[in-house]
């Protein structure tokens, strides 16, 4: 036998053990998490449950409380698309601005680099690159983008929510009432440095890019809409900001593609529910006015570079001397869990390090730092702009591959589940997550 083989036989032997205790030892599923969980079995869907307090540690629990948890958010689409809809369908009028008034996925204004005099990869704020905001025409625009270089989330899900997508139905539903929205936009904004931004005018797409399923069916992308329509309505202090999409794709992924189809039934509940667990853990990244507060993101960009200090004084004098801030690539990084830099496989076992890590958004810092000083030579020899455009374009690494994946799920080891066309990649030299997440873990180690 192959001993690569025998050694994930092997890994795989220990997760089924630590995961068929009666009381599964959180400690011990954390230490199996951290180099990464296989996919087999289902053993990464159940893991991230359990990391992400969704599922209690007693097995016995389990049962009782994914039925009340799945009853309570089937209740959430009753009271808050369906019956909305049937109020509509029986006024006998058809609501023409869901936007402001009940759909909480708007589009918001977005900084740039345009201050830095680059012309490299955008800045990303609250999620979005600039240049990408709704207009006439933008409906669902943000939701729809959500991976595009995957046609997962494009393709018809096995499981349509047969309570609303039942063709039978008079009443008004979240996809009719989204259609008839044109979502409005500020495109005119001042960035954290005061520096007036215009957004660029939107890329035009093809009439049939987003081709709208037929009724009794429904893409992956919707579910993921629904999902983050009910947290908006629940959460009306925070709402739908851009980048959440980005959060919830990866959990939404990895439940809907489990090979346990008792689990990938319900991946639409389960998800909402493991997206707000985590959403109560970084939600303060998402929220502007806690920017500069102990919580915010600024906070943890400085710590960043506090860390980076710490670690590298070399590179940290560097950076500062050539006046380069971690607003201008950090705070991507942070906010989005580094979801936008990497190919979704790489993110995913990014994920499964930061889940099972007792200070998990501590350790994200380390890996930020990781970044920065695997590619420290190049930093230390670069210019202001050549830098800039190393720091700002490492998530042309995931956009500079066209991916074609299955219904499969996806592994750098399963080859055969994806093919991947190759291009010319940007700037960023390091492609191997395994070797970031051990070089974090070594800064996490020596402190």
């Amino acid at each position: 036998m192959d001993i690569d083989k025998r050694a994930v036989e092997m890994k795989i032997a220990e997760f089924k053990v630590a995961l068929n205790e009666p009381k599964i030892s959180l400690t011990k599923l954390q230490e199996l998490c951290f180099s990464g969980i296989p996919f087999e079995g289902g053993l990464r869907s159940l893991c991230w449950k359990i990391l992400l307090n969704y599922l209690p540690t007693e097995q016995a629990q389990w049962s009782s409380f994914l039925k009340k948890q799945r009853e309570i958010y089937a209740q959430f689409l009753k009271e808050m698309i369906i019956q909305p809809g049937i109020a509509k369908a029986n006024l006998g009028f058809i609501r023409e601005d869901v936007t402001l008034e009940d759909h909480r996925l708007k589009e918001i204004p977005v900084e740039d680099c345009s201050s830095a005099g680059l012309n490299a990869k955008p800045l990303v704020v609250r999620g979005i690159p600039c240049g990408v905001h709704a207009g006439e025409g933008g409906k669902r625009a943000q939701i729809r983008r959500l991976y595009p270089d995957m046609a997962f989330f494009q393709r018809p899900t096995d499981y349509p929510c047969l309570l609303i997508m039942d063709p039978q139905n008079e009443f008004e539903t979240l996809r009719r009432r989204v259609e008839q929205t044109t979502l409005k936009s500020q495109t005119v904004a001042h960035n954290r440095s005061g520096v007036t931004n215009v957004s660029s005018p939107r890329k035009t797409t093809s009439a049939n890019e987003y081709e709208v399923l037929p009724n009794g069916c429904e893409a992956h992308w919707e579910v993921v809409e629904r999902i983050l329509f009910i947290y908006a309505k629940l959460n009306p202090g925070i709402a739908y900001v851009q980048g959440m999409n980005e959060i919830v794709g990866p959990v939404y992924y990895t439940f809907a593609t489990d090979p346990n189809t008792e689990w990938k039934e319900h991946a639409e509940a389960d998800t909402f529910f493991c997206f707000t667990n985590l959403m109560s853990e970084i939600r303060d990244n998402f929220i502007k006015s806690l920017d500069d507060s102990q919580c915010g993101i600024s906070y943890k960009m400085e710590k960043v570079y506090s860390t980076l200090k710490e670690k590298d004084m070399d590179l940290y004098l560097k950076l500062q001397e050539q006046n380069i801030k971690p607003q201008f690539f950090a705070f991507r990084w942070l906010t989005l869990l580094l979801s936008q830099e990497f190919l979704l496989p790489d993110v995913i076992r990014i994920w499964d390090s930061l889940f099972s890590d007792i200070g998990r958004f501590d350790f994200l810092i380390l890996v930020c730092c990781a970044m920065l000083i695997l590619i420290r030579d190049q930093l230390l020899a670069g210019d202001f702009t050549i830098n800039m455009r190393l720091l700002q374009t490492v998530g042309s690494f995931r956009k500079a591959a066209r991916w074609e994946v299955s219904l499969c799920p996806i592994s750098k080891d399963q080859v055969g589940d994806f093919t991947v066309q190759k291009h010319q990649y940007l700037d960023y030299p390091i492609s191997d997550v395994d070797l970031i997440l051990k070089k974090a873990k070594e800064l996490q180690d020596s402190a």
